[in-house]
């Protein structure tokens, strides 16, 4: 099970999260939250960054010369798109991208998904009315659909004491907290980082077949297993 880390505001808690065994960091470059960094303090915390560990951007309804100012300073990994953003605005930066959807009631995520067939990835997470996420609140795991061959990370009210749960439920690639292991807004504390680790990684083996068949894996052709 993969983790990612976001909302990382210092390049102390990069390395520490690094060490804990993130898999990704994320980066905030929407100024009304309050885990959002500079172009000078994402520079910053990427040389702090262990080599293989991806750096990812997220990005709300931004300007595209913004979003390429900011690639030309911080050497980003993927970029993460939390707004209305459409499948052409996504693709125009020539960089691997995850669309953030968040769960609407009524929000056919199947169809949502379709919208954008070059993202690497899908990420679910809460919907409240005008905010982009970063919320604190969950949704149903249940609705997160199967077998679609997509990439899916699961976000939204995720912490060390229900990660595990979440997971067995939902059954996503990969799984996405902030504030859920924060001690203070874009603060991130160390034991809450190391055990949302280790009760994802607990989780891993029993939902293994399943995020790997939903995410397209499968034989190598020729290669026997």
């Amino acid at each position: 099970m993969r983790v990612k880390i976001c909302g990382i505001t210092c390049a102390g808690d990069a390395e520490m999260a690094a060490a804990a065994g993130a898999d990704a960091l994320g980066l905030v470059f929407y100024a009304k939250s309050p885990r959002h960094v500079t172009t000078e303090q994402a520079a910053e915390i990427a040389r702090s960054v262990p080599p293989f560990v991806p750096l990812v951007g997220l990005f709300v309804n931004t300007p595209p010369q913004e979003v390429n100012d900011i690639l030309a300073a911080v050497p980003l990994n993927l970029l993460q798109f939390h707004g209305e953003e459409t499948a052409p605005y996504c693709e125009q930066f020539r960089r691997p991208y995850i669309k953030a959807l968040r769960m609407k009631p009524e929000m056919d995520v199947v169809a949502a998904m379709a919208a954008h067939p070059r993202a690497r990835g899908f990420l679910l997470d809460a919907y409240r009315p005008g905010v982009p996420g970063g919320t604190g609140e969950s949704f149903d795991w249940q609705r997160v659909p199967r077998d679609t061959g997509q990439h899916i990370i699961l976000a939204g009210g995720l912490t060390p004491d229900n990660v595990s749960e979440a997971i067995r439920v939902a059954v996503p690639g990969a799984v996405d907290v902030s504030g859920g292991v924060e001690m203070a807004p874009g603060r991130k504390d160390p034991q809450r980082v190391a055990a949302f680790v280790r009760a994802a990684r607990e989780t891993q083996n029993m939902t293994s077949a399943g995020a790997g068949e939903r995410a397209g894996a499968g034989k190598c052709e020729g290669v026997e297993k």
